[in-house]
């Protein structure tokens, strides 16, 4: 595959990948690595509105709501570690993308965590002291920032939820000693609000319907023992379904699902290695590790499935994350080819987001010094024909069916064999 082309700042690149079968690129050798991304977008800012603030840990590097609308990450205004981190505004529903720095009259800490809305504003949550969190809406207003503060809450430990498929609302977890706590955060009417409690301490979060309802959580219980994907009903006060439980023994975590055709994307030591997999909600066929998902050196890290493909979840395009010692790259896959295509990463590439159209194109986001905010656009190729037996590790019989200790598909309530919430 040809390079990928330098771009103007905020203009779209389109890389037209051949319909017809070709041999995966290697990964590239690490002298030949791209460069990495330089920490600043091409706007410029005022620089006595960004005092130097100390150095800190890098953040995420780019949220993306859930209509894809806009964006949202942490920046700095120059290229040294000491320089002030402020947020920025990705708009990439337009017909160029382009950005809006939202910088305050002090500097951000490099661990505070931003996500967009819908509506264009982008929530911030900041750590004040060990114990406090606060959290505000900013949103740009002429030549500033506007800020609205939503409240605070203490706790030493949280973690925002991914972006709500309401667009408007956004989630926290709170873990506990015995519970993790839910906390609407954004969208309420009084500022932070409790929504459950769910037993045991909980990590990761994937929405599974598009109402923002249903949220799929990895639960260890009190105690110890395996960590199980569960589900949470936030209409019905928090109400538990388990989701995953390959084997007994095993860690099922759920790492991205797709509401239009069930598709989930697992990963389990139940094969006897942490190893990829995929099912499909409410199915009785259990789940399977396709060979091409097994890497030995690199991480393989789902982060985007292609919408749209009702009743048809084998046909869902998936966007991974491949690190490895060379640095990182994308691989493009679907659950009823038998390869896993790898392609270089665009230069500059905020790692591990995207999104896909229902028409099966990959939008990856970078930015570099000369394209500021910008989009490459991968189209997903074409598969072999698979042939009638199944490629890939599925579970043995004696191993429960993947939609076993799923009560029903999704959609349909009451859902039967729930736990209390506590």
């Amino acid at each position: 595959m040809p390079p990928i082309p330098s771009v103007p700042p905020t203009l779209s690149v389109r890389l037209s990948i051949p319909s017809a079968p070709q041999k995966p690129l290697a990964p590239p050798a690490p002298a030949a690595a791209p460069a990495p991304a330089p920490a600043a977008p091409e706007p410029q800012v005022d620089a006595p509105a960004l005092p130097r603030a100390p150095s800190r840990p890098v953040p995420p590097a780019l949220t993306i709501a859930a209509d894809h609308a806009y964006a949202a990450r942490l920046t700095t205004a120059g290229k040294t570690a000491g320089d002030a981190w402020y947020p920025e505004r990705w708009t990439l529903d337009g017909p160029e993308p382009y950005a809006v720095p939202l910088p305050l009259d002090q500097p951000e800490e490099a661990d505070s965590d931003v996500l967009p809305l819908s509506d264009g504003r982008v929530l911030i949550r900041r750590r004040v002291g060990a114990d406090l969190h606060t959290f505000s809406l900013l949103y740009p207003t002429g030549p500033g920032t506007g800020e609205l503060s939503l409240g605070s809450l203490d706790c030493a430990e949280l973690a925002l939820l991914p972006p709500s498929p309401d667009g408007m609302s956004v989630f926290a977890l709170l873990p506990g000693a015995h519970s993790t706590g839910i906390w609407l955060v954004a969208g309420g009417a009084f500022g932070p609000e409790h929504v459950a409690d769910v037993p045991g301490r909980c990590s990761g979060g994937v929405w599974l319907d598009r109402e923002g309802r249903l949220l799929s959580l990895d639960r260890q219980l009190p105690g110890g023992g395996p960590v199980k994907a569960v589900v949470v009903d936030l209409e019905r006060g928090g109400e538990v379904t388990p989701l995953l439980q390959i084997a007994p023994g095993s860690d099922d975590r759920l790492l991205l699902a797709d509401a239009d055709s069930g598709l989930l994307l697992v990963r389990s030591d139940a094969p006897g290695q942490d190893r990829l997999g995929w099912g499909v909600l409410g199915s009785c066929l259990p789940v399977r590790f396709p060979e091409c998902l097994r890497a030995q050196d690199e991480t393989l890290t789902p982060f985007a499935v292609q919408p749209g493909q009702m009743l048809m979840p084998e046909s869902c395009a998936v966007a991974l994350r491949i690190d490895g010692a060379a640095g990182s790259w994308v691989g493009l896959w679907r659950p009823a080819g038998r390869r896993l295509h790898q392609f270089a990463a665009p230069g500059g590439w905020l790692a591990g987001s995207g999104f896909w159209t229902r028409e099966g194109v990959l939008h990856l986001p970078y930015s570099r010094q000369d394209a500021g905010c910008a989009v490459a656009l991968l189209e997903a190729p074409a598969d072999e024909p698979r042939p009638a037996v199944a490629q890939g590790t599925g579970m043995s019989a004696a191993t429960p069916a993947f939609g076993v200790c799923r009560p029903v598909p999704l959609g349909q309530a009451p859902l039967t064999g729930r736990t209390a919430s506590g």
